[in-house]
């Protein structure tokens, strides 16, 4: 039988980074100035960020804060859909940030056709919300990554699993 190497793209945010990110972001939003007297918070729930503020000012100045936090942690910001902005109660607004877990059909698809579209000699199957790429030689794979790492799909992607048999 032929020796068969593969990897794994799989999009995953890290919860525990994130929670610390949050943590960061509120402790910094009760000590600035231009904070004082607000009720902005941000919260996790499920699958998406909250981030409440009296006004859109504070919402994106709430926001950059975070984003600087998530970088700081490691989490990329591609993970971050960002909803619209709409009224909350208590003349308050509120924004909706899903959290990105696994890769959208639609990007797979278009992943799998870009390596398709390379010639590479490997296979690209799509397993629910992870794309495997199978082949013979390593190397081959190494390339495949590359090329992967150096066009922008619009979402965040680690390689894992990587298996020689």
């Amino acid at each position: 039988m032929a020796q068969q190497n593969s990897f794994d793209i799989v999009s995953e945010t890290d919860r525990a980074e994130i929670t610390n990110a949050i943590n960061q972001t509120m402790k910094e939003v009760r000590q600035r100035f231009d904070f004082k007297g607000s009720e902005a918070a941000v919260a996790l729930e499920d699958n998406a960020l909250v981030l409440t503020a009296e006004d859109e000012t504070r919402l994106r100045n709430m926001n950059d804060i975070l984003q600087q936090k998530l970088v700081r942690r490691g989490v990329s910001l591609k993970a971050l859909d960002y909803g619209r902005i709409e009224a909350a109660a208590g003349g308050t607004v509120r924004q909706k940030v899903e959290l990105q877990q696994g890769i959208p059909q639609e990007k797979a698809r278009e992943i799998v056709k870009f390596i398709k579209d390379t010639k590479a000699k490997v296979q690209a199957a799509i397993q629910g919300d992870v794309v495997r790429i199978t082949g013979r030689d390593r190397d081959t794979l190494q390339e495949v990554i590359g090329k992967l790492k150096a066009k922008d799909f619009g979402i965040d992607m680690q390689f894992t699993n990587y298996r020689s048999s």
